[in-house]
């Protein structure tokens, strides 16, 4: 009789994962529910995708790339689909072709509703039918958890099909017994439950009866590791993608590996190089079962202190070397057995000593989300340059930073090419003048993984001495999960710290940013030697006083202890008042208008405030007769999605050194992005501005520090109509507000602090 009902270590599911429970209410199982994880923006979108029928059971299946050899990413149990793998599909698929597939019972695949229908078998010819579909002879396999039974009879059973088997947190009863905690539940799997705390949750009558709380616990028990909500949230809206029913169906079909004698038999008969992957602190699998595997196969075992069972998703880019090192071995023997020349692996650039290195070299990571951080960090990059004239720069970054970086003369590196675009994750999270930005970046996670792979491929092969990251948040982040990584100096640079909840976001959300919050304290506190430098660009003062969380500390306190501060760093001099009709001249602006540009920065974001303001132009117009209005839609807004431009009012696309019409304008009305608001802070400049709603980082941090230069108006998007507006427009244009001055040395400043490093 096959339960596939895992043990677990601990009784009952960590705490912080019991008050997430209202994340899933509302959601009905079996049903997929558009905005979940499956419909948000993704790393990589697969090359090709279908559906193969076999016996009228319809399996969903993906390709990725093209390289050699191909990558068979192996369903596990149906609990989860295939975009669990959502951490390894960006990375192998660079180097090699990847198929994944969903199981019957999840995903995009049917879910029948006879037993015959499941099993071990079916899985068999489901992958090797989905091999064939693809005109796929040999493949590297993949097996998962669950998984690694489908894999290990695809290697024992087919050894003409598989190039290489890889088997990550291997939950093959055969092979050994399961945690101790199991044991009582597991003989009363198929009994009408009496008990309902812990792992007698796992009960097909239970399954039947209250579905969502098992799939909550089995996945608190599935991500040991702290600070593993988002990974929880993703795995329990998958499981709840199929239903309790669908599950105990599957439980109920005819198993293909029956004995211990026989899983042995079969590990026996593999043949093609294994690889075996454990985590220490797994809680569904005893690691004991993937030692005793390794000694059937005599395949190579890893294991990875502390990590749980599903360490491909919370140790991803230990998991993808590894990966990526055993499919190189495997071209590298196939290789050297055909007589072929030099693989992958071994065409690295020739390495040169570090007293031969001739100039210095910089890699500069900078946040593509808006162009902010694009004009402080050439500044800062000028400054370095400045105090080492033989440095060089080369920018990893995305568009639209790569198009403000190239007029500017640098060199952008050619890798950035292959970065997956969180500009376009920002703008599919955005609604109406709103974006929740902490769910957003929080939502950003296979694509921040995805991009640190990148770097990492970079740095690995090709040395720096120095690495900046201007709010690289993968960059950070993954360097403090995996220190033994940092082999150059490292500066972080950011104008926020702390993470805060939204009051719509309730008890939730406040239990997220403190634990995001937690994280990173732990992050700084265990591996100081990471951030070499940290600059918070700009003055304690402009820190929020709010606390990290509960029992957290307070967040300017922290900072001041962990932070250099630069003060604020605006990218250029400050046009003083004589010298504006000099510049409106020379960027066409009469003396007899009244100039307001409106500008709602690098992103897709704002489109919707670029229309509110554009449909209050006449009013405005009546009370500013002499109102020259100009638009600056930006390089990721289409003008043709505006109104039509009118007598005095124009649309513009992407205009290098806006900061310069900023300086030069009677009036300026933006969002609330702080390079913005502080760029017309440093020049004088009367601007009205609107925070984005549900966006903390301008509700909170951005508004604290105006607040503190007495500078700027903020508004509400819901109440401005156009009257408003228009009244807004003419009680401000042409005013000189006694804000508080900003300084001019910022770039000088933080290049003072990063050059020691060089």
């Amino acid at each position: 009789m096959k339960t596939t009902a895992p043990p677990v270590a601990q009784p009952q599911t960590p705490e912080v994962y019991e008050q997430l429970a209202p994340v899933f209410d509302g959601i009905v199982p079996g049903t997929t529910v558009v905005g979940t994880e499956r419909e948000q923006s993704r790393a990589r979108y697969p090359d090709a995708e279908g559906f193969l029928e076999r016996d009228g059971v319809r399996v969903f299946w993906e390709s990725y790339g093209s390289g050699e050899p191909a990558i068979l990413l192996l369903p596990t149990w149906m609990l989860v689909h295939s975009r669990h793998w959502k951490m390894q599909i960006p990375f192998l698929s660079r180097h090699y072709r990847v198929v994944t597939m969903d199981p019957r019972g999840n995903g995009r695949s049917d879910r029948p509703i006879e037993p015959a229908s499941y099993g071990l078998r079916h899985h068999v010819e489901d992958a090797l039918a989905v091999l064939d579909a693809l005109g796929i002879a040999r493949a590297v396999v993949v097996g998962f958890s669950a998984g690694a039974e489908l894999a290990l009879a695809l290697a024992a059973n087919h050894p003409e099909r598989v190039e290489g088997t890889v088997f990550i947190g291997a939950a093959v009863p055969a092979f050994g017994p399961s945690h101790p905690a199991r044991a009582e539940p597991s003989a009363q799997f198929w009994e009408p439950f009496t008990r309902t705390d812990g792992w007698f949750k796992t009960n097909a009558a239970y399954w039947r009866y209250d579905y969502p709380d098992f799939a909550r616990f089995f996945m608190g028990q599935f991500f040991s590791e702290p600070h593993s909500t988002k990974a929880f949230e993703d795995a329990v809206g998958w499981a709840l993608e199929t239903t309790g029913e669908t599950l105990a169906t599957d439980a109920a079909a005819d198993v293909l590996i029956e004995s211990q004698d026989q899983a042995e038999a079969m590990a026996r008969r593999v043949t093609c190089p294994v690889l075996i992957i454990h985590g220490t602190d797994d809680r569904i699998s005893p690691a004991a079962r993937s030692e005793r595997l390794a000694e059937l196969t005599g395949g190579r075992l890893e294991v990875l202190e502390g990590s749980g069972h599903g360490l491909h998703v919370r140790d991803p880019v230990k998991a993808n070397e590894l990966l990526r090192e055993f499919v190189d071995g495997l071209a590298t023997r196939a290789g050297a057995a055909r007589g072929h020349g030099a693989t992958r692996a071994e065409q690295a650039p020739r390495w040169t000593r570090g007293r031969d290195r001739r100039k210095r070299r910089a890699l500069y990571v900078s946040s593509p989300i808006g162009l902010g951080h694009a004009q402080r960090d050439l500044a800062i990059a000028r400054e370095l340059r400045r105090l080492h004239p033989d440095l060089e720069v080369d920018w990893l970054a995305q568009h639209p930073v790569t198009q403000f970086l190239l007029s500017s003369g640098e060199r952008v590196h050619p890798a950035s090419g292959l970065l997956a675009s969180e500009s376009r994750h920002i703008e599919s999270e955005s609604g109406e003048h709103e974006l929740h930005a902490f769910q957003a970046i929080r939502r950003m996670d296979e694509i921040f993984l995805a991009n640190f792979m990148v770097f990492r491929d970079i740095v690995r092969d090709d040395p720096y001495d120095l690495w900046i990251g201007d709010e690289s948040w993968e960059l950070d982040y993954y360097l403090h999960e995996n220190p033994e990584l940092k082999t150059a100096a490292y500066v972080w640079l950011t104008d926020f710290v702390g993470w805060l909840p939204m009051p719509q976001g309730g008890e939730t959300e406040a239990i997220l940013t403190a634990d995001y919050n937690a994280e990173m304290i732990e992050h700084i506190e265990r591996f100081p030697r990471i951030r070499d430098r940290a600059i918070f660009v700009g003055n304690p003062g402009d820190v929020v006083p709010d606390r990290f969380g509960p029992g957290l500390p307070l967040i300017r306190d922290w900072t001041e202890r962990h932070y250099a501060f630069s003060g604020h760093i605006t990218g250029f001099d400050p046009i003083p008042l004589d010298r504006r009709p000099a510049l409106r001249d020379e960027l066409g602006y009469r003396p007899d208008e009244q100039v307001c540009i409106v500008s709602v920065g690098g992103s897709g974001v704002g489109a919707s405030l670029l229309r509110k303001v554009m449909a209050a132009f006449p009013e405005a117009r009546r009370r500013v007769p002499n109102l020259r209005m100009v638009v600056v839609a930006g390089p990721r807004i289409d003008p043709a999605t505006l109104p039509p431009a009118q007598a005095g009012l124009e649309v513009r696309t992407y205009v290098h050194e806006l900061y310069r019409h900023f300086a030069a304008c009677d009036l300026a009305i933006v969002q609330g992005g702080l390079t913005t608001t502080m760029e017309l802070t440093a020049n004088r400049r009367p601007f009205i501005y609107f925070p984005l709603r549900r966006h903390f980082e301008q509700t909170f941090h951005t508004r604290h520090r105006l607040e503190r230069y007495d500078a700027g108006v903020p508004m509400s998007f819901d109440e401005a109509s156009p009257d408003f507006l228009a009244d807004a427009i003419a009680a401000h244009i042409g005013t000189t507000p006694p804000y508080r001055p900003v300084e001019r040395d910022g770039a000088e400043r933080a290049a003072q602090l990063i050059a020691p490093l060089l």
